[in-house]
């Protein structure tokens, strides 16, 4: 049970709001004048630890120096425990990636081997998440190639099939598949083999993805001798590398622990503002892979802070938990987070500092690989942040704003003034965030009017951000114009007409349509092509412009298939799709007599008389531009 309680940012008076707290285990939420989250917390009591922030103490860490000054107000959420706090917390700061929040920069996740148990005909699929959906799950896995491997070999070793065919409602319907013929399935499409035979099957692979090779290697072993005694040395090969293939899959689990439990060894490595994770992998004894993970540290954190962040973030995106993790540093919630995994995993789960033993060791091992990436990427972390937030600084300063942090990039494509589109690129902090992408297809605008077109298209766009409509809603901090003044004009106008004042500038080319300077407040500002700054302006530029061609394109297209067959009357989708289905191209479709037309299952005679006569009409004898465009 939790209980929240929000105030307004205007009427917010922080001593009086301090007073009310409630001496209650929950979460806090600090949020700056601009209403945006900057901090998340949990506290066993929160008046005790939101009190602390707006105290005079010469304790506070540099991070709570710099926050506390910007904190326009708080909120807070009532829990019922301090277990559920944390995890609380931990959704809260995935869903805001408050600023003063150490952040786990690598949102990855690991794959799995899926099998739909529940169907009459299972399948082995590969599965990014698991899912409550009756299905049996294996893994999750650290290395998604050697998954997709696995997944092949129990294909080929079971002849189970990889189809999408709702069976056995669709039994005989459709021809068997090409693994059919290759002897890599059995067509139970066809109905070829029994329910009980397929399950026997599959309960073999399933033994196989428990990690019971043994089996089936002396069973192949046993098939290769038997072929080769039969003289069928091509049999044999095939068995000799399914051998192989076994074996290589089993070789990814690379390291042995006597113990025979599954662990996650944990270690940190931590240089200035910068920290990486190394993870090791431990499953039933055996170190089957590693990855790491970079966090960005925030001002005056140490290092048990830094690795609780991790592990909250990290175990709370993971649907595995191992029985034992072991940490290289001691973490303040040690306990309450054995707490959390222990609910989550409905086992008991250990969280420790190993001190002795191979265990030791392991941290050890884990400890020096961190700190051998984190010396290895240094280097390259900094070029990639000169790339993005570098670059979005240099820009901030050539045009005398503040760094943007969301810049919008618009441009419009058109052929002759033929299916005009507009195109948003959106680039946050530097890198571009396709799912704000945006499509505009011209609605209101006839022939070749690039103005009016993207007046068109900011229109719509903005309006649909003071409605705060999603995927509209943010808007940017700095809107980019492909063109020079006449574009940015017209920007301008737009946003005055709907209230708004947001930095617009015109991305200017030369002769040679290369970017040379930025149209900025009624001039053209040259730029260092040398710098960062300039090639960010470039990559968003040819951005804007490759995602209006392309979706320009895909309208073209549509445009020249609906051309040929969807004027036909008599044809909709459906049997326009039985007739692509059906012939090879065109041609064949115009060479097609009546009765061949009838044929298909979806015809009337109707139907087939007129396709034959749209095709053979005087009208359509000489369209060779438009069959050649659908083939």
């Amino acid at each position: 049970m939790t209980e929240r309680k929000e105030q307004n940012t205007a009427h917010f008076d922080i001593a009086e709001e301090l007073k009310k707290l409630p001496a209650k285990p929950g979460v806090y939420l600090m949020y700056d004048a601009k209403d945006v989250v900057m901090y998340v917390g949990k506290a066993v009591s929160l008046r005790n630890r939101v009190r602390q922030y707006f105290s005079n103490s010469r304790n506070k860490r540099l991070k709570i120096y710099s926050m506390v000054p910007q904190v326009a107000r708080f909120e807070y959420i009532v829990t019922d425990s301090e277990v559920e706090a944390l995890v609380l917390e931990c959704n809260l700061i995935k869903e805001y990636r408050p600023k003063y929040n150490t952040m786990l920069m690598d949102d990855k996740s690991y794959p799995f081997i899926k099998v739909t148990v529940q169907d009459a005909y299972p399948r082995v699929l590969y599965a990014h998440h698991m899912r409550k959906d009756k299905a049996r799950y294996f893994g999750p896995y650290p290395n998604a190639g050697a998954v997709k491997e696995t997944i092949d070999l129990v294909r080929k070793l079971y002849h189970l099939r990889s189809c999408n065919r709702n069976l056995p409602k669709e039994i005989g319907r459709e021809r068997p598949c090409l693994y059919y013929h290759i002897h890599q399935c059995k067509a139970p499409c066809q109905g070829w083999i029994s329910e009980e035979e397929y399950q026997a099957s599959l309960q073999q692979a399933i033994a196989f993805l428990n990690g019971n090779p043994g089996d089936e290697i002396r069973r192949l072993t046993e098939l290769m001798q038997q072929a080769s005694e039969d003289l069928n040395f091509e049999k044999a090969a095939a068995y000799r590398d399914l051998i192989a293939s076994v074996r290589k899959v089993m070789e990814h689990q690379k390291m042995t622990n006597s113990s025979g439990e599954d662990q996650d060894v944990i270690a940190l490595a931590m240089e200035g503002e910068d920290a990486i994770v190394q993870v090791f992998f431990v499953r039933d004894g055996k170190l089957i892979g590693r990855d790491h993970f970079y966090l960005k540290v925030t001002e005056g954190d140490d290092r048990g802070t830094v690795l609780q962040s991790f592990l909250k973030q990290y175990y709370a995106g993971t649907p595995f938990i191992p029985k034992e993790l072991m940490l290289s540093d001691p973490v303040e919630d040690g306990q309450i987070i054995e707490e959390w995994l222990t609910a989550k995993r409905g086992k008991r789960v250990y969280v420790h500092i190993p001190l002795k033993g191979k265990k030791e060791k392991l941290v050890e091992l884990a400890g020096r690989n961190a700190q051998i990436l984190l010396s290895q990427d240094r280097e390259r972390l900094k070029r990639e942040i000169g790339r993005t937030i570098g670059a979005v600084k240099e820009i901030g300063s050539l045009l005398e704003i503040e760094p943007p942090e969301r810049i919008e990039a618009y441009d419009i494509s058109n052929i002759s003034g033929f299916q005009s589109v507009g195109s948003m690129v959106v680039y946050e902090k530097g890198r571009p965030k396709k799912a704000d992408y945006r499509k505009f297809r011209i609605k209101s605008v006839e022939g070749p009017n690039d103005y009016a077109s993207m007046e068109e298209v900011l229109m719509r766009r903005f309006e649909r951000g003071i409605r705060e409509e999603s995927g509209f809603d943010r808007l940017p901090d700095l809107i980019m114009m492909d063109g020079g003044k006449g574009q940015v004009n017209i920007a301008l106008e737009v946003l005055g007409k709907l209230g708004l004042d947001i930095p617009v500038c015109g991305m200017v080319k030369d002769d040679r349509h290369r970017t040379r300077g930025l149209y900025f407040e009624n001039e053209e500002i040259p730029i260092d092509t040398s710098g960062a700054g300039f090639h960010l302006i470039t990559r968003i530029q040819d951005e804007a412009h490759r995602f209006a061609i392309e979706y320009h394109r895909l309208l073209r297209s549509k445009e020249q298939v609906h051309s040929v067959l969807d004027d036909i009357p008599q044809v909709g989708p459906a049997r326009r799709r039985e007739l692509m289905k059906h012939f090879q191209n065109i041609d064949e479709i115009r060479a097609a007599d009546v009765e061949t037309l009838k044929s298909l299952p979806s015809m009337t005679e109707k139907a087939a008389e007129s396709v034959y006569a749209f095709f053979h009409s005087s009208t359509q004898d000489s369209g060779e531009t438009e069959d050649t465009a659908v083939r």
